[in-house]
């Protein structure tokens, strides 16, 4: 699986990422509101070894690295959650190293996401979910066109503390009638 745009390679991770995955993963300010911070190369080679080898298998998490074309650098990730017994649906996340935010980086790799899993999976549905307090992250959803679903009040254990959890979908249908592909 190898997805493209005019900047970005998106590709499945691998075990040759942990050094790049851990510069931008590490980092506790910029990740606050990821429930998941390595604190060792060894935290993100565990990481690396527990996701999914194959797309697309029900109940497991899928994760991609997000890669410049120009430099070859690693930038960010999206992780993808296929779940349902139908496996119609996905979660789906996205972490970018804080040199690559408000670049349009984000936008770009997750619209070609979606549009893979709409297309190529056929999926109908895609959720995200959000603590409330991350602006840049629900704006960046909101964008792209999903909507608000749900409001769960400390409903994560995330960090030593209980947070609100936000969650947005995307039906298919409407991401198409909204959005050109790529």
């Amino acid at each position: 699986m190898l997805i493209e745009t005019s900047r970005l390679i998106i590709k499945p991770i691998s075990i040759e990422d942990k050094n790049a995955v851990f510069e931008y993963r590490s980092d506790t300010k910029t990740n606050k509101y990821q429930g998941w911070i390595p604190k060792t190369i060894d935290d993100v080679i565990t990481f690396i070894n527990k996701t999914a080898k194959k797309n697309n298998l029900p109940e497991t998490w899928f994760q991609l690295v997000i890669q410049e074309k120009e430099t070859q650098k690693i930038i960010g990730d999206i992780g993808i959650h296929f779940f349902g017994k139908e496996n119609k649906q996905v979660e789906i996340g996205c972490t970018l190293h804080k040199k690559f935010q408000h670049k349009g980086y984000a936008t770009e790799s997750l619209k070609r996401v979606i549009e893979y899993l709409f297309n190529e999976l056929d999926k109908h549905r895609i959720i995200t979910s959000i603590d409330p307090e991350n602006i840049s992250s629900i704006e960046l959803v909101k964008r792209i066109g999903f909507r608000k679903e749900a409001h769960f009040v400390e409903s994560l254990y995330i960090n030593g503390k209980w947070v609100d959890d936000v969650i947005f979908a995307l039906l298919k249908k409407d991401y198409f009638n909204t959005n050109k592909p790529s």
